[in-house]
């Protein structure tokens, strides 16, 4: 074999795995997850998976979206998860938001999922932005029965504009979706990021760089 041609193999299986950097599809109907191990338990996709045969329909259910989070926080906005063992390897999750008046989650990404947003109360202003090289800003202002959804990685937001609380049911396409929280990360990061490097990247005075360093 050549080493131009090894080359190109090698550069093709990179971009393959590229390519299906996402949660992995699943082997059997469902994976249970447990907490704990014991006798009763199998192995699979490298989660701690209940036995299929011990499922019962209780693991695939939630109750309590409809009760409000408590949005007395910095934020004015609360957001919960919907415990769902059954969803285990199956690339979902699903929840609900609470935004108090002038509440909202800040921008931020979530680096493995795209998102839907349903709203069931309310107004929201939400939004998202491209990638360089346009940096292309796509925002909706959302009321009760509006869909948005958000691709996957972008840095977005949203924000109650109305004057009563707001109330969303949020899903996103990965058991791990993460979030980054742009002002946490940048100005929160630990140990703190040089100033100086802040202090170019955003055109601001030091001062005002460790002040925010500070804050957060």
């Amino acid at each position: 074999m050549t080493r131009a041609y090894l080359v190109t193999v090698a550069l093709f299986a990179l971009a393959f795995s590229f390519s299906y950097a996402y949660d992995p599809s699943p082997l059997q109907d469902f994976c249970v997850a447990l907490n704990n191990s014991s006798d009763s338990v199998v192995f699979f996709n490298g989660k701690v998976c209940k036995d299929p045969k011990l499922a019962t329909a209780d693991d695939f259910y939630f109750a309590g979206l409809n009760i409000a989070g408590n949005t007395e926080n910095i934020l004015g906005a609360n957001f919960t998860p919907a415990i769902i063992p059954g969803l285990n390897t199956l690339g979902l999750i699903v929840g609900r938001g609470d935004f108090a008046p002038n509440g909202q989650a800040p921008p931020h990404i979530h680096p493995r999922a795209s998102e839907t947003i349903v709203v069931l109360e309310g107004t929201l202003y939400v939004g998202f932005v491209t990638s360089n090289p346009d940096n292309r800003l796509f925002t909706k202002v959302l009321n009760k029965g509006d869909v948005f959804v958000i691709p996957i990685g972008l840095i977005h937001f949203a924000f109650n504009v109305g004057k009563t609380n707001a109330v969303v049911i949020y899903s996103q396409s990965s058991q791990n979706p993460g979030v980054v929280v742009i002002a946490n990360t940048i100005f929160g990061s630990n140990p703190p990021i040089n100033p100086d490097v802040l202090t170019n990247a955003f055109q601001l005075e030091k001062n005002v760089v460790e002040h925010l360093q500070k804050i957060f």
